[in-house]
């Protein structure tokens, strides 16, 4: 007598059932979206609106990841995706530890710029949920270099500052109260995730709350223009010395209280006139001469 044949092992099944699409990794729950008003795809709804998203999305507990690169990011981060949204192009990108619990929403490119206010060229979105933002002194208390950014307003050198951060060998970021959200999502798209990899804080009352890094044994760079401020070159801490450096706001600078509350005012030497560098190409500088890489 024939036994019978042994039944296959217990697992996730492939995505199937979805006509013209490309095969999506296995054990994806993947749903197509025709309709932009679908009140699935909500957390994507106005993503160009600005003064609408920072509103929204703290307070509903989620930010947006753009393109797989960053989403892989946030995901080995530890950050917990709610939903992803897709062309039918990108669907065979979607990483597969996104899981079967969370939904892959499927839309064609008008449907997507409908939704998003964008034509979305890097094919793929996932609303992330926030997890609590830490305390200023529990990252302190551990911390050896820390970038302190002042009303940092424009995402774009936000992003490109903790990008700064994350390669030059700082241990953590803090910002003012009025500082722009890091995990907003041209913030995130410019750090190219790597606001996933440095921890943050905000340090409230400000400037008042600056005093917490002379309480645990900071020395504190203002960086300014002024020609009476110390060459940044010319320093040269210890691995292990505790730094902060100061960073103000886009246009003005620091202010100065923030400057008032620092160890030591410091600058870079500009030529040909130029009073100052853009905020991010600062940040980057100071970071390179006084990271821990």
């Amino acid at each position: 007598m024939t036994p019978p044949a042994a039944e296959p092992a217990a697992g996730p099944k492939p995505t199937a059932g979805h006509a013209g699409l490309p095969a999506a990794p296995t054990g994806l729950t993947v749903v197509t979206v025709d309709d932009p008003a679908d009140p699935r795809v909500r957390d994507y709804v106005a993503l160009t609106d600005v003064a609408l998203r920072r509103l929204r999305e703290p307070a509903e507990g989620l930010f947006i990841a753009e393109g797989e690169r960053v989403i892989q990011r946030a995901l080995r981060a530890g950050y917990r995706p709610r939903s992803v949204l897709v062309s039918p192009a990108r669907l065979a990108a979607v990483p597969a530890e996104i899981g079967q619990d969370v939904p892959v929403y499927v839309a064609g490119t008008p449907v997507l710029a409908e939704i998003t206010g964008f034509e979305v060229h890097r094919g793929a979105l996932a609303a992330m949920a926030r997890r609590p933002v830490p305390a200023a002194t529990d990252l302190l208390a551990s911390a050896r270099r820390v970038l302190v950014c002042e009303d940092l307003v424009s995402h774009t050198n936000l992003g490109a500052t903790f990008r700064s951060a994350a390669g030059l060998g700082m241990d953590a970021v803090l910002l003012s109260p009025r500082c722009a959200d890091p995990l907003y999502r041209r913030a995130v798209r410019v750090s190219m995730g790597e606001v996933f990899a440095v921890p943050y804080a905000r340090l409230e009352p400000w400037p008042a709350g600056l005093d917490l890094l002379a309480e645990h044994g900071f020395g504190t760079l203002a960086l300014t223009p002024a020609a009476d401020a110390v060459d940044l070159a010319t320093l040269r801490p210890g691995r292990d010395e505790r730094i902060a450096v100061l960073l103000g706001t886009e246009g003005d600078g620091l202010s100065a209280a923030a400057q008032a509350a620092a160890t030591a005012r410091v600058r870079i030497p500009m030529a040909a006139g130029v009073d100052s560098l853009n905020v991010a190409a600062t940040a980057a500088i100071a970071c390179y001469v006084l990271g821990r890489r």
